[in-house]
């Protein structure tokens, strides 16, 4: 009998079906254009981008221009790609520009369904962003469909690591720009770095599609984004420390994996500070208690963390004798990527690699504030519904999801709950054997290298042939994906979330004809792609009559999205497939969220050796363990999202500041502003408002105002004179440092000192706020301790932040004001020696790098060999070369790296 919910929704549909229906008359609308649209040649499709844009300036709207725009949008990529979009990629596009996240199935093609929003939205000139998980997928996607963007007469821009300046630049001055995440954010964090306008890279946040929405929006979420600089050498502590942890016993610690956290007990503490002292880490007189001792609690804590909580091949690998990290819900290497707090010289010490050094923090940014910069977002993925509440509540978007183009046709089994790891891995062993006997292709889901590796290990001894795509086949992962659909194939996968490429039934058509090219660069390309095209649907055939292909998954994750994300990748455009999970109750997930009353179950059923339990009952109580550990998730996430926004407050008004200072032509007022709200602080520091002129320090006032405004006035006098008061001395403290400052204009040049003004605030800003941001992470670390005095730490650090904040420009203001006053031109004497001095220094580094490589580096240039003319001490000859280009002393260095840096 249905229940009163499931009578509703038949009766009145979903919410999303609604939306759906609702969205059906516009694709009806698209498509009676399209006889319209294929009519025109390719100069007018061209022609109609240039109409769009002009109705477009005259008023008309993007909804108004929907309809033809994704007719014209088909049409281009029909001539283009030869794919003309089904009507369910149409509503897919729809939903993306109206900013939600389109849910469609893998294999429906998402990547086109992209090019339909981005076309309409980049009419407006305000460029779009296109976002990808990896360097891989944004080449592919870019030159992929940006075909289809050169057919309407648009431009498609690549944005990827170490690329030149002004190629990023070009990249996102063009009409659509395809770039990752990582970049995207590191750019924004960079272009508040600079110094001039005009090596800004981006040029606003006007729309943002984002490709695998889930993984990039929340999985990747919990780490923010951090441009930093090397801090002090500690790496001899983490080593002493690393030798002290492993005879730890399991009485000198508690761990808790949910939260994954590993303490010292009482009894840890004691045995610890006995083995402190022993090691003369900690002085004899001190307890690990007091404050002097923070250092060193901080990295015998990290060093606990290190050996107890991270593995090697699970959540890192040792490769070229460096820590890099594993994303767990990927399985991909992070490589650049470091844990924060010195965890991750903790690693490398426990290693036995080289510790590199800690890090201070310069600029950060979450994934979550940063998306949130853009005016419209919309998202793209196979599975969001279930994290549809934290994609509502942080970025606005709504979820809908899209029909498939054909029926599903994959058959989803229970899962199968063994009592042991060994019974679990033998049925599978055996599972996979009986499928790849009968030619059916088997992806074989892991949640870790480890295990990969360890199943690997058992099919070989079974005699199956596989493959194996974890971290460490990363750059392989293309091929991989795309022979795993071949007849019999098995493949041993870390995690499948945003792999970027099907898994087609016989194999990729592509792929194999790239191959045959490749073996025979004589042939003729077309009778070869012919042949294979005729192999591949024999190939197909055989496939769908083996079964299709068959998900066979390892253990559950955490997230159910995971386990649907690798669900979804048998069964894409109504193939035939099928889906098990096989799990045992020794399980990280069945372990850690409570087991015990189906191990009672099981054992109450009196199981043989080997035998599974299967039932829908199980599935859903599953269900809910993850839906537990989701919502802890979550609310982890959004607890740090509200201590960030405090931050991203403060980030957000540091950096409009500069972009004011950095279009600014004349900060002259900006800079007399600071200094008489200096003389302001001054002034009323050493002659308090409503006291008497006995009770003012003139002494104290007059070196101030030497130190800090450069200026030499007879403050002692003045306070000695009869009716003067504060706001008399204030006015003539104003007149007097003004007067030095015009005497400084006139010596340097009006020009030049609105420069030097213009850098000195700049410069002086970024050291404030990498000091300010040091400052609020020590806060962080410590402000959860308020909770024990009954005080909201949030509160707490909202509160002490913004006073942090306040101090933090009153100092920038004197800084400013104190630099200002004392700068002054060079004399031909002082510049003739600073010039010697800097070309000595040049000439010692050269001569030391030389000696620490003695092989020469091979350059375009000779290196060594300077250009013709060059003269070491004239500037005047080494002409003008770029930044980045080569210097023309023949270093084989940058410019900016060698004679530039003078």
């Amino acid at each position: 009998m249905l229940g009163l919910g499931a009578v509703a929704k038949k009766v009145f549909g979903t919410p999303n079906d609604r939306k759906v229906k609702a969205e059906r008359k516009t694709v009806e609308r698209i498509n009676a254009l399209e006889a319209e649209y294929q009519a025109l040649s390719d100069e007018g499709l061209i022609a109609k981008t240039e109409e769009f844009r002009r109705r477009l300036g005259a008023g008309e709207s993007l909804d108004d221009l929907l309809p033809e725009a994704f007719a014209n949008c088909r049409e281009g990529a029909r001539r283009a790609l030869g794919l003309r979009a089904f009507d369910v990629q149409l509503l897919g596009g729809i939903f993306l520009h109206q900013g939600n996240i389109a849910e469609m199935k893998t294999g429906e093609g998402k990547t086109l369904v992209a090019t339909f929003p981005a076309y309409l939205n980049a009419l407006t000139g305000k460029g779009v962003h296109v976002v990808t998980v990896n360097d891989y997928l944004v080449r592919r996607d870019a030159e992929w469909m940006g075909k289809v963007f050169a057919q309407l007469g648009m431009t498609c821009g690549v944005v990827v690591p170490h690329q030149p300046d002004d190629e990023k630049r070009a990249g996102y001055a063009a009409d659509v720009t395809y770039a990752t995440n990582n970049e995207l954010g590191f750019d924004y964090l960079r272009d508040n770095m600079r110094s001039s306008r005009r090596d800004m890279a981006q040029r606003g946040h006007h729309f943002a599609i984002v490709d695998e929405v889930d993984s990039i929006l929340i999985d990747e979420a919990r780490t923010p984004l951090i441009i930093s600089g090397p801090a002090e050498d500690r790496s001899d502590l983490y080593v002493t420390v690393d030798r002290i942890i492993p005879e730890v016993q399991d009485e000198h610690f508690t761990l808790d994996e949910k939260t994954r956290q590993a303490t010292f007990t009482d009894a840890g503490n004691e045995w610890l500070e006995e083995r402190l002292v022993a090691a003369g880490i900690l002085p004899e007189d001190q307890s690990l208690y007091d404050p002097e001792s923070t250092t060193i609690v901080h990295h015998v804590n990290q060093g606990l963390r290190a050996h107890k909580l991270f593995l090697k091949d699970q959540h890192y690998i040792v490769r070229d004798g460096e820590v890099v990290l594993i994303d767990e819900f990927t399985g991909r290497m992070m490589s650049g990527r470091r844990l924060s707090d010195g965890l991750h010289q903790a690693i490398e010490a426990k290693e036995g690699v080289e510790i590199q050094p800690e890090n201070v923090t310069h600029a950060s940014v979450t994934f979550q504030n940063y998306f949130r910069l853009y005016e419209k977002l919309g998202g793209m993925t196979g599975t969001a519904a279930t994290e549809a509440e934290e994609f509502a509540s942080i970025y606005g978007l709504g979820v809908v999801e899209v029909p498939t183009n054909r029926p599903v046709a994959r058959e989803d089994n229970d899962d199968a709950v063994y009592r042991t790891a060994r019974e679990k891995y033998e049925a599978i062993v055996a599972e996979i054997k009986e499928a790849h006997e009968r030619g059916q292709p088997t992806l074989v889901g892991t949640t870790s290298i480890e295990k990969s590796e360890m199943l690997s290990g058992l099919l070989t001894e079974a005699g199956i042939p596989h493959n194996v795509l974890n971290a460490r086949q990363h750059e392989q992962e293309a091929q991989i994906v795309a022979d795993a659909g071949k007849l019999g194939a098995v493949t041993i996968a870390t995690n499948m979330a945003g792999r970027g490429t099907d898994i087609k039934l016989g194999g990729n058509v592509e792929f194999k004809v790239m191959e045959a090219i490749a073996a025979d660069p004589d042939g003729d390309p077309d009778a070869i792609r012919a042949r294979i095209e005729a192999e591949h649907a024999d190939a197909e055939r055989a496939v769908k009559e083996a079964g299709g292909l068959f998900v066979l998954a390892t253990e559950r994750h955490e997230s159910r999205r995971i386990d649907n994300q690798l669900r979804g990748r048998s069964g894409r455009q109504g193939d035939p497939g099928k889906s098990s999970f096989f799990l045992s109750l020794e399980d990280d997930l069945m372990r850690i969220f409570g087991s015990e009353r189906l191990e009672k179950v099981l054992k109450t059923l009196g199981m043989k050796e080997g035998e599974a339990i299967i039932h829908p009952w199980v599935n859903k109580s599953l269900e809910k363990a993850q839906a537990k550990v989701e919502g802890r998730n979550f609310d982890i996430r959004k607890q740090l999202l509200k201590f960030d926004d405090v931050m991203n407050d403060q980030r957000k008004t540091v950096f409009e500041q500069r972009l004011e200072i950095m279009e600014a032509d004349d900060i002259a007022e900006i800079a007399q502003d600071m200094r008489h709200q200096v003389v302001d602080d001054l002034v009323d520091a050493h002659m308090p408002p409503r006291t008497y002129s006995d009770q003012w320090d003139a002494e104290g006032l007059y070196a101030q105002a030497i130190e800090a405004l450069g200026v030499d006035a007879p403050v002692i006098a003045w306070a000695d004179e009869d009716g003067v008061d504060q706001d008399t001395v204030k006015a003539r403290l104003y007149e007097a440092s003004d007067a030095v400052m015009a005497e400084k204009e006139e010596a340097f040049g009006a020009d030049q000192m609105r420069s030097i003004e213009k850098q000195i605030l700049l410069q002086t800003i970024d050291k404030k706020w990498r000091e300010h941001l040091l400052t609020l992470e020590h806060l962080r670390s410590v402000v959860g301790f308020r909770g024990y005095a009954q005080r909201d730490p949030l509160n707490e650090y909202k509160t002490e932040s913004f006073q942090l904040f306040e101090g933090m420009l009153d100092g920038l203001r004197a800084d400013v004001t104190k630099q200002l006053a004392q700068i002054r031109p060079l004399t031909e004497e002082e510049r003739k020696e600073m010039l010697e001095r800097l070309v000595a220094q040049q000439r010692a580094a050269q001569a030391a790098q030389a000696k620490a490589q003695p092989q020469p580096v091979t350059e375009p240039a000779a290196a060594g060999q300077g250009a013709e003319g060059f003269v070491e001490d004239d500037p005047s000859t080494w002409g003008d070369p770029g930044r980045n280009e080569p210097c023309p002393c023949g270093s084989g260095k940058k410019f900016k790296h060698c004679h530039g840096s003078y």
